[in-house]
């Protein structure tokens, strides 16, 4: 994993000690809140329902060991023994105070760590796919090309004060773990019909209040002009997008108002206009970062021999692991979504474990999904039972991967003073009543936002729902057929909404629908979309 240079260093320990003046001078009064509260933003500090929050940056999801321990111990010096892991592969913590969080960054700047850019608007957290480097089906490791994207978005003065903020994901295989048509761009590695590597660019997706897909607008950029054509789709944006209106600001909303076409010849001939500034970075950069993305010393001949006779690991296996390009290796993920869980949270003490499991397990590299979920990329099948034994004595050997109770779920009304209703019940209801079925019921993704800020993708759930305030009352929409995935796709509201316990008999009743009329190996995706709404909406509604 990539580590930090004296210039990355320098500038994360300069950001903190600038913030450390900022929050003395609020402290003492001489900064109102109005005029702090851009300065607490650049550094991912919010103000929530009950105290700060603050949102730490993963960059790519990559982890290690010693990273995921200081995470832990944050967790328990500053929190309340806790942190939650994002669907933009970031953590946050919710019971900050203030005058600790100088403290609190020069911990993590310890560990080539920061909060910078998780906030504002500005180019946020660059996500990738959580198997990167270690998947069988990829062409490349995406996250050389997603570092050198961070490197470059990284205090960018043109771009820090976007017309509202801006995400980017990169992957580079077939499958997409990353929601990458769902992001401002989605970035995937291919080659094309000569055999060169390149990058297919999707600019213009998002959720929240107006979702869109992100139409493709290049199928190839060499690259050695990736930054190039990133900062061209960026400049349009900048140029254009709307700064009168928050609601419209996204630049989903300028592609679409501008169309594909029109908006694609702007950056083509901005393009070519930066093609002239030789503004990208060298390419001695690029390969000075991938020599901290070359594959771990993995055993020559590691057995590929699994025993499955333990029947609880065996489920386990067939449900966590994934293929890995080594043979000899698989990938593990650790469900963070235990029955009856809240979604995406870890303990102090869970996160110190996986650390150590890292270490142990996975050449002390771990991942954070945007599922809200810990990968150990690189395990030896041989290890795979001594692994999951650990992860069972600690509540985290949930063999629930894309299930229904493998729930996606923001913070809600619990903590975000954005939030119209609570997601977290309703989560922990969910996961109750159904993970005694989820064997019968399959892949089901089902996902959970509290407000239409959409950070529970509930739009691109299988089973979606969104929390809404219903004159002073939580109320929850419906959504079924979304998906995230290489066929993005946007839910559709079943019709009115429901109280916390209806929401919840409604979920239910959907899934009756699809066992009842499932063909073969259908998924609930696949039954949903070959039946469409009205058998699911006159079960529901009656």
């Amino acid at each position: 994993m990539y580590k930090y240079d004296n210039y990355d260093q320098a500038m994360v320990d300069t950001r903190v000690e600038e913030f450390r003046d900022q929050v003395k001078r609020r402290i003492e009064g001489h900064l109102s809140e109005d005029h702090f509260k851009p300065l607490r933003l650049q550094n991912g500090l919010y103000l929530q329902l009950h105290a700060y929050m603050l949102r730490v940056a993963i960059p790519y999801g990559t982890l290690s060991s010693a990273q995921m321990r200081a995470l832990g111990d944050i967790a328990e010096k500053y929190d309340r023994g806790y942190g939650h892991f994002t669907t933009r592969q970031n953590i946050q913590y919710n019971w900050i105070q203030l005058d600790q969080t100088p403290d609190l960054l020069a911990e993590l700047a310890a560990v080539e760590m920061h909060a910078i850019q998780t906030s504002g608007n500005c180019i946020r957290n660059i996500s990738s796919d959580q198997y990167a480097g270690a998947a069988a089906d990829e062409l490349v490791d995406p996250r050389p090309y997603a570092e050198l994207l961070r490197q470059w978005s990284s205090f960018h003065p043109e771009f820090l004060v976007l017309p509202r903020k801006f995400k980017i994901a990169v992957i580079a295989s077939e499958t997409d773990r990353a929601a990458m048509k769902l992001h401002d761009i989605g970035i995937r590695i291919v080659r094309n019909a000569a055999g060169e590597i390149g990058a297919a660019f999707y600019v213009g997706g998002g959720m929240g209040r107006t979702p869109m897909i992100a139409p493709l607008i290049r199928e190839f950029v060499p690259l050695d002009q990736l930054i190039t054509y990133s900062e061209a789709c960026l400049r349009v944006y900048n140029r254009y997008g709307r700064r009168d209106n928050k609601y419209k600001a996204r630049i989903k909303i300028l592609v679409h108002e501008l169309g594909k076409d029109e908006y694609t010849r702007q950056v083509e001939e901005e393009f070519a206009h930066l093609l002239t500034q030789n503004i990208e970075p060298p390419l001695a950069e690029l390969e000075r970062i991938k020599t901290y993305f070359t594959d771990p010393p993995f055993e020559v001949g590691a057995t590929d021999a699994v025993d499955r006779s333990d029947p609880d690991f065996a489920l386990w296996l067939d449900s966590n692991v994934e293929a890995h390009k080594q043979p000899g290796y698989a990938i593990a993920t650790i469900s963070l979504k235990s029955v009856g869980g809240i979604p995406g949270d870890a303990s102090a003490d869970q996160m110190r474990l996986m650390a150590d499991l890292g270490r142990t397990y996975s050449f002390d590299e771990l991942r954070v999904t945007h599922a809200q979920n810990i990968v150990l990329p690189h395990v030896r099948k041989a290890d795979l039972y001594a692994l999951w034994q650990q992860l069972e004595a600690n509540g985290l050997g949930t063999p629930n991967l894309d299930a229904i109770d493998d729930i996606i779920a923001c913070p809600g009304l619990d903590y975000c003073s954005l939030a119209n209703a609570r997601s977290i019940p309703v989560a922990q209801k969910l996961s109750e009543r159904l993970a005694p079925r989820r064997a019968e019921i399959g892949e089901l993704k089902l996902k959970i936002s509290g407000c239409i800020n959409a950070c529970g993708h509930h739009h691109a759930g299988h089973i979606g729902i969104l929390g809404v305030d219903r004159k002073g009352t939580e109320n929850y929409q419906l959504l079924l057929g979304g998906c995230e995935g290489d066929d993005t796709s946007l839910g559709t509201i079943t019709g009115p909404g429901f109280s916390e316990d209806g929401i919840v008999d409604a979920v239910e009743k959907a899934t009756e629908v699809y066992l009842t009329n499932k063909q073969g190996e259908e998924r609930f995706l696949d039954t949903y979309r070959r039946l469409g709404m009205a058998p699911f909406k006159e079960a529901i509604y009656g």
